[in-house]
């Protein structure tokens, strides 16, 4: 009864729409004027010529002729009488069978399949919805983010403007609720008032709209806004913007920490509460073809490998854990620990050659920008002359031909960063690189998940993915609190300390074996010790730093005590 209520409503709401009713109902009304007519004129021939029928049987013959039954009990014995059964027959043939059924579909029949299909796309989220995230568009970094928002039960609303968008997403399992995104009212009805995150990733102009419309519409609720321009980020905090991400500045900034070419070999990630996480490859260090346990990192620098990349999948390390050419460490300890570390395995040569960046876009540049930071020369191919900032860092050309690779000094270079927003042309130049220079280090970007496995097949050494990049930079932003995600699938946990775990030392609770958490750091009234020795045993009060999996945390939970989670 409620979806027909909603169907109705729909339905009733438009003004074409009840036109369409009010002239289908206006053409049965002639349909049924001509019937009426035509009867008594039966009725007047059948008089004429001496016959003799009832009123009923004159409706009867009526109905038979238009419809083209034509039964044949009842007939005219004149000539008369005979062009007015064709007449009848001919004005029903095109009233009953063409101009009636073609005016019920497509007056009253399509559009109430429209109204059908419209009441399943919500227009307003139920009275006491709140602490959701709200969404205004459902692009790669939108359906990344709505993944890991699934996976940590958090809820959430996409607010779309198209109502055939909006049922398709429906379809596919996606929150959605119809409603333009330049009108206040839309977020009234989506409950933004009462959300923990209004995220827009449209354009800097679109942003800025959004911001501003439910800024003035509810002064207090957070909004996270992502910007392609730099100039662009004054003006969305100006319109009302608590945060503006610029993913593609992220994302080269992290190609340029991620080269082998330069001495430093951890690059940090994060810093939280005194804890630093950082990434350090594997390849050209000496750890290169160890075990974690036959390395030892934990005794010799006092880091601890919290998490291995290994081409794309993320490994949980134990003491057993291989440490290949392609691995990503991720290192979590203090600033002297990562000192330590730097120390332990030694830095690397400076580069001879410049890094050769494959794309001048957004990415392409903020890679440059990052690379000149480190005191690191590159060279940038683009085809696009427009893109072209300084003559002396740029080579004009298409990087799929082999000369200008060769100007661009691909022969020399120790890495190669392909950054365009294209994932077929990054796969096509991956593997024309690889090809080239087996030995060469690739950096390879991704604007969608499912094809990160696609570019490490092809041989890249490190694939960032644009969509995961972004949704864990604004998940990061939702969760400030107890939980944050520091890399791909690894979150770092604040936890009261257990009564479990009170006075046992990390040793015999065995929290990494049974759980895949690392404790890396403990948190009392006063101080923070990161990394505590393993051999020490934990205080009956304060807090607990973990990393672990996106399940870690109920391990943990389900293992020490769940009453004591925060």
């Amino acid at each position: 009864m409620k979806f027909f209520v909603a169907e109705l409503t729909y339905f009733t709401q438009s003004q074409k729409r009840v036109r369409n009713v009010r002239f289908l109902l206006r053409f049965v009304a002639v349909l049924l004027l001509l019937v009426v007519a035509y009867s008594i004129v039966f009725h007047l021939l059948m008089a004429w010529e001496g016959q003799k029928y009832s009123w009923i049987t004159g409706l009867y013959w009526t109905l038979t002729v238009m419809s083209t039954l034509g039964f044949g009990d009842i007939t005219f014995h004149t000539d008369l009488g005979r062009v007015f059964s064709m007449l009848v027959l001919l004005t029903g043939m095109l009233f009953l069978l063409v101009l009636l059924p073609f005016t019920f579909i497509e007056f009253f029949y399509a559009p109430w399949m429209e109204a059908q299909s419209a009441a399943r796309a919500p227009r307003q989220l139920p009275e006491g919805t709140r602490g959701h995230v709200v969404l205004t568009r459902y692009d790669p970094v939108a359906r990344a983010l709505i993944e890991r928002l699934e996976r940590h039960d958090q809820a959430y609303a996409l607010l779309v403007p198209d109502l055939k968008e909006a049922l398709n997403l429906h379809d596919e399992g996606v929150r959605v609720m119809v409603g333009e995104l330049d009108d206040p009212e839309s977020y009234r009805r989506i409950r933004a008032g009462e959300a923990a995150l209004v995220v827009t990733t449209a354009s800097d102009t679109v942003n800025t709209n959004v911001a501003f419309t439910v800024r003035e519409t509810f002064p207090d609720v957070p909004i996270l806004g992502t910007a392609n321009d730099e100039a662009s980020v004054d003006i969305l905090e100006l319109a009302g913007c608590n945060q503006v991400l610029r993913l593609g500045e992220m994302m080269g900034g992290f190609f340029a920490r991620s080269t082998l070419a330069g001495g430093r070999v951890a690059h940090p990630v994060s810093v939280v509460d005194g804890v630093h996480v950082a990434e350090a490859m594997v390849a050209g260090t000496p750890l290169e073809g160890t075990t974690l346990a036959s390395s030892r990192l934990r005794t010799e620098t006092g880091v601890t490998v919290v998490g291995v990349w290994e081409q794309g999948e993320l490994v949980l390390p134990t003491v057993d854990t291989p440490l290949n050419h392609h691995a990503i460490l991720i290192l979590a300890g203090s600033a002297a620990h990562l000192a330590s570390f730097e120390t332990f395995v030694g830095r690397r040569d400076p580069p001879t050659a410049p890094v050769v960046i494959l794309g001048g876009g957004r990415v392409g540049r903020a890679a440059g920008r990052g690379l000149e930071a480190r005191g690191l020369d590159y060279r940038i191919v683009e085809r696009n002359p427009e893109r072209i900032r300084d003559p002396e860092r740029y080579v004009l050309g298409n990087a799929a031909e082999l000369e200008v690779l060769k100007e661009a000094g691909i022969l020399e270079a120790s890495t190669v960063i392909v950054t365009t927003h294209d994932d077929d042309t990054n796969v096509y130049l991956t593997i024309y690189c690889r090809r080239l220079r087996p030995g060469l280090q690739i950096l390879s970007r991704s604007t969608l998940e499912r094809n990160v496995s696609t570019l490490y097949r092809a041989g890249a050494d490190l694939v960032l993915s644009y969509a995961t990049m972004g949704a864990a930079a604004i998940f990061n932003t939702l969760h400030q609190g107890r939980v944050q995600l520091i890399a791909e699938g690894l979150s770092l946990l604040r936890l009261p300390m257990p009564e479990a775990l009170a006075g046992r030392s990390l040793i015999e609770a065995r929290i990494r074996e049974t759980t895949g958490c690392s404790v890396v750091a403990v948190k009392g009234p006063t101080a923070c010790t990161v990394n505590p020795d393993p051999e020490e045993p934990l205080p009956k009060a304060g807090e607990l730093l973990l990393i672990g999996g996106l399940d870690g945390e109920e391990r943990f939970l389900s293992r020490f005590g769940e009453n004591k989670r925060a």
